[in-house]
């Protein structure tokens, strides 16, 4: 027993660091796949005029070179109605999604999702090569490249959570959602290539892209840390005298507060033997519902990636009409809001760890957002180095907490107590968080779409406004965060007094 205990110490390690890794990729692909629309609405209307006159001689006409039917005045929501098109797909399939993960090989529904999505990538970009100009058949594939990389998150947050313990799982999951932010950039960079002469190879070369890391997903994807003979992870401190905040979180109040002197490490490998299969049960959609906190942060991620989501689709365009780059430049340039999405998710992951308040981490990035957007806005194009500097921090405080909740808070939800040690919530509660933001993510490049075309001002006013609602709807676990703070200094000062 002490030789098996003894292999599995030795063997744990690499078997996480190949799920992290592993994840880490196959994630990436998703938002590497995503990205190209983005960087070629500008090629698909374009100001003809600034590539002279018409080749064909065939009138005077400045829409000679765009691709209809984006040629029309409505372009702006012909764009948007594909853009809400992935995006009201994605959201309804997410709700569905995950509970089918909770009852499905992950492997096998991760890889097959992972190739299905790289079809419909590749059809969407095949379309510059068949010579389609029916809007129907561009919304057609985006609605089901919508859904089937509904496949994608809840099955990487589940098997992340497989592996991972309690102890530094936001610092820990901030620098692994980077995999977002590296998937826009290398998305932004691989479209870039092609998009000013053939843009359809900017749909198809991200395509073959996940469509293999599908395979490998496939081949080397471990689920459960059981499947090869390792312990499962500790979720939560055995001692029930240590169930308060300094301990791990407050589950009673709703709050969720992190340790910051918690005795787990990294590791966090269970002394006991392996979790029965039986008693995986998958949860209900009502009971996962009433975990507490599950309804505030999902409510506060839609208008969090509202905001995210319309900077996804629209800041290469915007970048475009505002600072007049070529569309290389601009989706280039948009770059730079990832690389702030990189940063910011990983210091919101270590700053919730150390203070203990995942809440309050989010709120304190949405209240800094607010002015930083309209200060973007206002004097982000005066310069070269300004709109690099305004982006890095805009991305930050934008993705920071939208990165947060949609891996430490949503494994904290799936693995809470109250689940009694029953780890299967994890798919139905990450799909319930994700799917309710990306209710916002659908309405976010809608409503830009359609606000843009009185100015971009009134984008980002809408942008910040949806900042200031997403705090709001945090208020009542970031005060039980607090409260509880002030309830744990007031127990140590009372313990030295006497």
């Amino acid at each position: 027993m002490l030789g098996v205990q003894s292999f599995s110490f030795m063997v744990f390690p690499r078997y996480r660091g190949l799920i992290l890794v592993l994840t880490f990729l196959c994630y990436t692909t998703f938002h590497l796949s995503r990205k190209p629309i983005s960087i070629v609405k500008s090629e698909l209307h374009y100001n003809c005029s600034s590539r002279g006159g018409n080749p064909n001689n065939e009138s005077n006409s400045t829409t000679w070179c765009d691709w209809k039917p984006f040629d029309q005045d409505n372009y702006k929501e012909l764009f948007g109605a594909l853009d809400n098109a992935f995006l009201v797909a994605y959201a309804i399939g997410m709700y569905i999604s995950g509970i089918f993960g909770e009852r499905l090989p992950l492997r096998y529904y991760l890889s097959g999702g992972m190739l299905l999505s790289g079809l419909f990538t590749c059809l969407f970009g095949l379309g510059y090569y068949w010579n389609i100009h029916q809007l129907w058949y561009f919304v057609l594939v985006q609605i089901f490249n919508g859904l089937v990389q509904t496949t994608g998150w809840p099955s990487v947050v589940t098997c992340v959570g497989n592996w991972f313990g309690k102890g530094k799982r936001g610092f820990i999951m901030g620098i692994w959602n980077s995999h977002t932010s590296v998937g826009n950039i290398l998305g932004s960079l691989i479209a870039g290539a092609w998009v000013s002469s053939t843009w359809g190879l900017s749909f198809i070369v991200p395509g073959i892209i996940i469509a293999t890391m599908g395979v490998i997903c496939f081949l080397f994807l471990i689920e459960y840390p059981e499947d090869v003979d390792c312990s499962p992870p500790l979720h939560h401190v055995s001692n029930p005298d240590e169930k308060g905040l300094e301990a791990g979180h407050s589950i009673s109040d709703g709050s969720l507060n992190v340790s910051t002197h918690s005795r787990e490490n990294i590791i966090d490998v269970a002394e006991t033997g392996k979790e029965p299969p039986e008693d995986r049960e998958a949860i209900s959609f009502i009971a996962a519902l009433r975990i507490p906190g599950v309804v505030e942060f999902s409510l506060c991620l839609l208008f969090a990636k509202l905001v995210s989501y319309t900077f996804l689709y629209w800041l290469p365009l915007y970048i475009v009409n505002v600072a007049h780059l070529s569309s290389k430049e601009a989706g280039d340039m948009s770059t730079l809001f990832d690389v702030g999405g990189i940063v910011g998710g990983i210091l919101a992951g270590l700053i919730s760890d150390y203070t203990g308040g995942r809440a309050t981490t989010c709120c304190t990035m949405l209240v800094l957002a607010a002015p930083m957007l309209f200060l973007y806005n206002s004097i982000g194009q005066n310069g070269f180095a300004t709109s690099i500097v305004m982006l890095i921090i805009c991305g930050g405080l934008v993705n920071g907490p939208y990165a947060l909740i949609t891996t430490a808070v949503s494994a904290d939800l799936g693995t809470h107590e109250s689940l009694q040690g029953n780890a299967k919530a994890l798919s139905t509660v990450t799909a319930i968080i994700d799917g309710t933001g990306s209710v916002g993510a659908a309405l976010g490049p809608l409503l830009a779409g359609v606000i843009s075309r009185s100015s971009w001002d009134n984008v980002f006013y809408m942008l910040i406004s949806a900042d200031v609602l997403a705090c709001l709807l945090l208020s009542r676990v970031v005060f039980k965060e607090m409260r509880g703070w002030c309830g744990s200094y007031t127990r140590k000062r009372g313990f030295k007094e006497f």
